[in-house]
C-alpha cells in the first residue's frame, strides 16, 4: 500500500484531495459524504466582504446586481439565492460541521479592503475552523489605481488578518497579476502560509435576444490545469509556502501532475459536481494503482519531482517554451497542405 498522506498549512492530511469552495459545502450531509468517500479536507463557500458590511450597516446597494458577473469576486455579490448565507449563519455552520466530521474545515473570506469586516477572520477561528482561505480579487475600474497600489492592498489585508488569527492562512490568487512571483513572496512575508493557484472566474455573456448581460456557470475542464501546473512548478521551490492547485483537476492523472509540480494538495469542485462525490474514491484508487505500477512509495517521494529546479530542461517552463511551441506550427502545417487550400 502506497502512502498518500501529505501536509497542507501544517495540517496532516490522509491524502492530497481537498474539496474547494463550492455549494457542496453548504450542507452537513454533503460534507459527511465527502469525508466518507475519502476527501481529506473541505474549503467552505466564501463569506463575502459585502455580506458582512451589509449586515452591519444595511447598505442595500451592495446587494444590487452589478455590471460584472464574476463568481467569487469582490466587486459583485452574486444573486445566488440560498447559496448566500449571512455571517452569523456561516459561523454556526462551521461550528456544526466541526461536530459532524473529523476532517479539517477551512473557512473562506472573500474581500480586499482593510477594515472592521476582517474581524470575522477571528470569529471564523473561534467557530472552530482549522484554517482560513482568503479569496482576494478586485476588478480595478479606477483609471488612477495602479497595480502597485492594488497589490499593496492585498498585502495589507493579509497582514491585517494575520494579526487577528493564529490558524494558518492560505491566499487564493487570480492569474491576472503582472509580477506573480513578487506578489506571492510579499504575501508570504505578510503572514500567508499557503497559496492557492488559481481563482477561476465565470465571465458574463450577452444575450442577443433579450439584450441583457447573463452570467454563465461553466464547469472547468482538465485543459485548464496547465496554468496552475506551470506556475506551481515555477514557484514551489522558490517560495516558502504550501501550494494548492485548483482549476481543471478532474482525474487521477491531474492530481499526479500537480503533485510532481510541487503542490501539497489538489483541490476539486467541478469534478465533484459533474461526477458526484463517489468520484473521489475512483481518483484515490487510480492514484494508488499508478504509483504502485511506477514504483512510488509515497506522495512525499513524488512531490516536486517535476518542478523547475528538478527538471533537466527548466526553460520548458519559461519563455523559451513559447518559441518552441510556435515553431511547432510550421511542422503541423507542412503535413496539412489540404487544409491551407493547397492542392
Amino acid at each position: 500500500m502506497v502512502d498518500l498522506t501529505t501536509t497542507y498549512l501544517g495540517m496532516p492530511l490522509r491524502n492530497p484531495l481537498v474539496a474547494s469552495a463550492s455549494p457542496l459545502s453548504r450542507h452537513i450531509e454533503s460534507v459527511q459524504r465527502l469525508e466518507e468517500v475519502g476527501i481529506a479536507a473541505v474549503v467552505l463557500y466564501s463569506l463575502f466582504e459585502e455580506q458582512i458590511i451589509h449586515e452591519s450597516h444595511e447598505l442595500d446597494h451592495f446587494l444590487n446586481r452589478g455590471s460584472e458577473s464574476f463568481a467569487e469576486s469582490l466587486t459583485y455579490l452574486p444573486d445566488l439565492g440560498t447559496y448566500s448565507i449571512g455571517p452569523d449563519q456561516y459561523l454556526e455552520h462551521i461550528s456544526r460541521l466541526k461536530q459532524a466530521v473529523d476532517i479539517p474545515i477551512i473557512g473562506s473570506l472573500n474581500g480586499v479592503s482593510a477594515g472592521g469586516w476582517t474581524d470575522y477572520a477571528r470569529l471564523i477561528e473561534q467557530a472552530g475552523a482549522d484554517a482560513l482561505e482568503l479569496n482576494i480579487y478586485y476588478i480595478p475600474l479606477d483609471l488612477q489605481l495602479t497595480a502597485a497600489e492594488l497589490e499593496d492592498a492585498y498585502v495589507g489585508l493579509v497582514r491585517e488578518v494575520r494579526q487577528r488569527v493564529r490558524i494558518p492562512i492560505a491566499v487564493k490568487l487570480s492569474p491576472y497579476i503582472t509580477a506573480l512571483p513578487n506578489l506571492a513572496q510579499r504575501l508570504v512575508e505578510a503572514g500567508a502560509n499557503g497559496l492557492v493557484l488559481f481563482n477561476r472566474f465565470y465571465q458574463p455573456d450577452i444575450n442577443l435576444e433579450t439584450l441583457e448581460i447573463e452570467p454563465h456557470l461553466t464547469l472547468s475542464t482538465p485543459h485548464e490545469l496547465r496554468l496552475p501546473l506551470r506556475w506551481i512548478a515555477l514557484l514551489s521551490d522558490r517560495i516558502a509556502a504550501d501550494f494548492a492547485a485548483t482549476s481543471g483537476i478532474h482525474h487521477a492523472q491531474d492530481v499526479l501532475k500537480v503533485m510532481m509540480a510541487g503542490a501539497n494538495v489538489a483541490m476539486l469542485a467541478s469534478a465533484l459536481i459533474q461526477y458526484g462525490s463517489q468520484h473521489v474514491t475512483t481518483i484515490l484508487d487510480e492514484l494508488q494503482s499508478w504509483m504502485i505500477e511506477h514504483e512510488y512509495e509515497s506522495i512525499t517521494q513524488m512531490r516536486g519531482s517535476m518542478r523547475q529546479g528538478a527538471v533537466a530542461d527548466p526553460a520548458a517552463l519559461e519563455r523559451a517554451n513559447y518559441m518552441r511551441v510556435l515553431s511547432s506550427f510550421d511542422t503541423v502545417m507542412r503535413f496539412r497542405p489540404a487544409q491551407r487550400g493547397i492542392r
